[in-house]
């Protein structure tokens, strides 16, 4: 109960329905509590208050984008890759482009995937690629 206290007084209800947090803020932008002498992540320890223990191999994802919410209903237990491919990092932005810079589609049948599967290479820029190479010659 003292632990909901804490929280409840280390956070501000949005508009949008996030918990923002108020208390300390990780260099990352993530709120941060100690527990028992431990440094915790404040949306960690929330989602375990209200929907239980975080499932091995999940981390919590966002569903609000913001790092200080703390608000277990935006709160949501995902593997790693999804988490990242739903962010707004390098590679998330790459995943959800749908033509190359020269306005191919990049469908299935036009693709190339190296490094495991999810760098993308457009077959007809890089056919045009090699017929460039082959005439230099």
């Amino acid at each position: 109960m003292e632990l909901i206290r804490r929280i409840r007084r280390n956070t501000e209800i949005l508009d949008n329905g996030c918990w923002n947090w108020t208390g300390h803020v990780n260099a990352a932008g993530y709120g941060k509590l100690c527990i028992d002498y431990k440094m915790r992540r404040a949306h960690r320890v929330t989602y375990e208050l209200f929907k239980g223990a975080i499932p091995s191999g999940l981390v919590i994802d966002h569903l609000c984008r913001n790092r200080k919410c703390v608000n277990p209903d935006h709160l949501e237990a995902v593997p790693l890759k999804e988490n990242v491919l739903r962010g707004e990092g390098l590679s998330a932005l790459n995943s959800r482009k749908t033509v190359c810079v020269r306005g191919h589609m990049l469908s299935e049948d036009n693709v190339y995937r190296l490094r495991g599967k999810t760098t993308r290479i457009c077959k007809t820029c890089r056919k045009a690629q090699m017929k460039s190479m082959r005439g230099a010659a």
